[in-house]
């Protein structure tokens, strides 16, 4: 036979229940006995008997998580930080990547109707009435950097537009009037947020006849082939800097301006967003608007689990999770004194 529940609870010299509160993710319980009891458990191998507890509690203590894709260092930062409080809870992981489609969404979340406690959702059609008509009507979801249009969900957006302003501003504050912009997809509420921003930024400070807008789809390939556009013969007049909608734009347009012999900051300017790891490490290191996508995960993991756990008591807020501003060399700017870094002040709740 397998290692019971009152194995681990007698080796750990505690009450069956205090086992069952630590396996389960639930609180009221010292952390040095959470440790002892865990370190007992990973000793004896015990492991949870999934159906008991889903019988004896009508929860299968697994998530769904439907994000637009899988590939690439934003989603993999969101999902890290998403498991890691998931595993903090005693919590397992459904991925699905639904590719921009509503068609591929409504019936990801079909599929998952009976299967999951509650759903983590990044996607432009997931409003209210779109959650309505796929999820089950007691199926808790929170949603991520997704347009809320509705009432009843969580949300946790990123502030893209704030985001986008201030480097935009950054930009023209150590002399760079023309800025193009690296777009993102169409479909995509980071990369219309994003765009939003620079443009409003242009703007208000005058510099609308700078604008240049290039397409792009967030892949490493599209920053590579819109910076190559930038410095055909044919093309206009270069842009004093190239602000990329993502990291990866920025990287592929990065690989371009080197192997065409273009230097990085002294012919163009170079920015982007998210602050994936790999920007600190090329050359020259990247300027960029720090996303803290696992942070972002790690929190709507909470407030999900808070709803499954205590579904009327559950807040219905929109949180925007504050971003900032990283300088480095690959905008022509000396990088400030970690203390001076420059925090997006927007940070709100509605």
């Amino acid at each position: 036979m397998g290692v019971t529940l009152k194995d681990v609870a007698r080796e750990a010299q505690v009450s069956t229940a205090t086992v069952s509160r630590v396996i389960n993710g639930h609180g009221n319980v010292s952390e040095a006995t959470r440790e002892r009891i865990l370190g007992v458990a990973e000793r004896l191998r015990y492991v949870p008997d999934s159906g008991a507890r889903s019988l004896s509690t009508g929860l299968t203590h697994t998530i769904g998580v439907l994000l637009p894709d899988l590939y690439g260092e934003f989603f993999s930062e969101i999902i890290r930080g998403i498991d890691q409080a998931a595993r903090a809870r005693g919590l397992h992981l459904l991925l699905s990547g639904v590719h921009g489609s509503a068609a591929e969404a409504a019936r990801a979340i079909r599929a998952l109707k009976g299967r999951v406690d509650g759903l983590l959702i990044m996607s432009p059609y997931a409003d209210a009435a779109f959650l309505e008509e796929h999820s089950a009507a007691d199926t808790p979801a929170v949603l991520m950097n997704t347009p809320v249009r509705g009432y009843g969900h969580s949300a946790f957006c990123i502030d893209n537009r704030g985001g986008a302003r201030v480097m935009v501003s950054h930009l023209a504050s150590i002399g760079h009037r023309r800025i193009a912009f690296i777009s993102g997809p169409a479909d995509n509420f980071d990369a219309t947020e994003r765009l939003a921003g620079y443009r409003e930024a242009l703007r208000e400070l005058g510099l609308e006849a700078g604008e240049r807008v290039l397409p792009g789809d967030f892949s490493e390939e599209s920053g590579y082939r819109a910076a190559q556009s930038l410095l055909t013969p044919q093309g206009r007049e270069w842009p004093d800097a190239v602000f990329a909608a993502n990291d990866m734009m920025a990287l592929g347009s990065l690989f371009a301006f080197n192997e065409a012999h273009v230097g990085v900051p002294a012919d163009i300017a170079l920015a982007g967003v998210d602050d994936i790891p790999m920007a600190r490490f090329v050359s020259p290191p990247l300027t960029t608007i720090r996303v803290r996508m696992a942070e972002l995960g790690a929190r709507a993991l909470e407030r999900l689990a808070s709803a499954i756990e205590a579904p009327d008591a559950a807040p219905t807020t929109t949180e925007t999770v504050p971003a900032e501003l990283v300088v480095r060399a690959s905008c022509g700017a000396r990088p400030p004194p970690a203390s001076e870094r420059h925090p997006i002040r927007s940070s709100r709740a509605s």
